[in-house]
């Protein structure tokens, strides 16, 4: 199987590939650089959302282009990574498995259609990450002996700046768990794409208003590498032990759609 790990804030490690190879991969949307390797019998490519040197801001990341690039490569799964701010049903140091999103972005392109004569396209979210590789994700967790939150609701803010406290309790009101600036519309294209795609957020710190000081991307690059080791354990025994039911819907999206 093929998989692709996306890697956001302190998410570089790369020690456990083997055979290691840079690739550029051509797309629609520009060059996308993608690490390419093996572990066993799998092929694994690993992807920096925010570029080297994480020079990207979030509202800057080519989505359509690392997204285009994982389905040209023929991934199976994918497994994004996020950095997020904890807002309720969490803790700082927690994983979360998310299963639902809130679009508060305001200036991305989140949609293949509509350009270059494709006409629109309507796709269902109604799940929108996939139920195969959360739930083998969650095995691992259990395996792995590590503490996580099987379901949550992200909030996608458009950055780069940190929420306000008045709107991190307009999003506890709404329902969202867990606040980031990355995951749409990366989710989104992913479906478009017909990509078995899920997300792993690590809660880093907490949203303003909760965290009793002012928020400092510092702390979220040190609580990202003190979760890391646990990070990799559990990626390495999805790679080398996962269980995948073909029981999700994700390749069925691309029935009425026609982008690669």
């Amino acid at each position: 199987m093929k998989f692709a790990i996306i890697g956001g804030t302190g998410v570089t490690d790369s020690s456990f590939f083997e055979n290691l190879q840079n690739l550029k991969v051509d797309t629609l949307y520009g060059e996308v650089d993608v690490l390419s390797a093996e572990r066993g019998s799998h092929q694994i490519f690993f992807l920096e959302r925010h570029s080297k040197g994480h020079t990207l801001t979030p509202s800057h990341v080519n989505y359509k282009g690392n997204i285009y690039a994982l389905k040209k490569l023929g991934v199976d799964y994918v497994i994004a990574t996020t950095a997020v701010g904890g807002v309720q049903n969490c803790k700082v140091g927690d994983f979360v498995i998310l299963d639902q999103f809130i679009d508060f972005t305001k200036n991305r392109e989140s949609t293949y259609f509509g350009e270059k004569g494709k006409g629109v396209v309507h796709i269902d979210m109604t799940e929108p990450y996939c139920s195969t590789l959360r739930g083998a994700l969650q095995k691992s967790m259990i395996k792995c002996g590590i503490s996580y939150v099987p379901k949550g609701t992200y909030v996608c803010t458009e950055g780069p700046r940190f929420e306000t406290p008045a709107e991190i309790n307009m999003f506890k009101i709404l329902g969202g768990d867990v606040v980031g600036m990355t995951n749409v519309p990366e989710v989104v294209l992913a479906r478009e794409m017909g990509l078995c795609y899920a997300t792993i957020s690590l809660v880093t710190n907490y949203a303003a208003g909760i965290a009793t000081g002012a928020l400092s991307h510092k702390e979220v690059l040190e609580n990202m590498e003190s979760m890391a080791g646990s990070l990799k354990d559990v990626l390495l025994d999805l790679i080398d032990n996962g269980e995948f039911e073909p029981n999700c819907n994700c390749k069925n999206s691309l029935a009425e759609m026609n982008v690669l």
